[in-house]
């Protein structure tokens, strides 16, 4: 576990510090459903939102990114009252709570916000370690997308559809 963490909104003097470790992830192709080929101007596009988005950083006391989350509406117009997020951690510093700390702080910007529940479209079913997580915090499964993505090692898993009100 980290000493000392702050999340903070996300400056756009920060993305050359997010890209590489978002930049893998993506490229990995086991945790997200984006192209394996991910533009950095694409991700940049996705990654960085405007409002009512809110994306954010995890930095330690010397300032290095350890992670990053972007909060939005799950859906428009009558569905907007449900939030949605996405979560990276950076490789280097996977394990020592980044996940949870930025799950926290979703889940408390939600709130704040006026949001009345948050889901999760695709959470991947091997991704094991997010599921848990998720589910400490008070997601459940709603249902799961049988074959839903093509794992480059599992070959088609499905995808997790997770909700917890708020």
């Amino acid at each position: 576990m980290l000493a000392v963490m702050q999340i903070r909104p996300v400056r756009v003097e920060d993305w050359p510090a997010i890209w590489p470790f978002l930049h893998d992830i993506v490229a990995a192709g086991e945790t997200y459903t984006y192209d394996r080929d991910l533009t950095e101007d694409r991700a940049r596009s996705i990654w960085l939102l405007e409002p009512p988005g809110h994306t954010v950083i995890a930095v330690d006391a010397a300032g290095v990114v350890l992670g990053t989350a972007k909060m939005n509406p799950n859906q428009a117009g009558p569905g907007a009252h449900v939030a949605s997020a996405s979560f990276m951690v950076a490789p280097a510093h996977s394990g020592r709570g980044v996940g949870r700390a930025l799950g926290e702080y979703a889940l408390d910007w939600a709130r704040a916000a006026g949001y009345r529940a948050m889901q999760f479209n695709a959470v991947v079913e091997t991704n094991t370690r997010a599921v848990a997580l998720w589910r400490s915090l008070g997601f459940a499964v709603l249902g799961t997308l049988p074959e839903g993505f093509d794992h480059p090692v599992h070959g088609f898993v499905g995808l997790h559809i997770m909700h917890r009100p708020l």
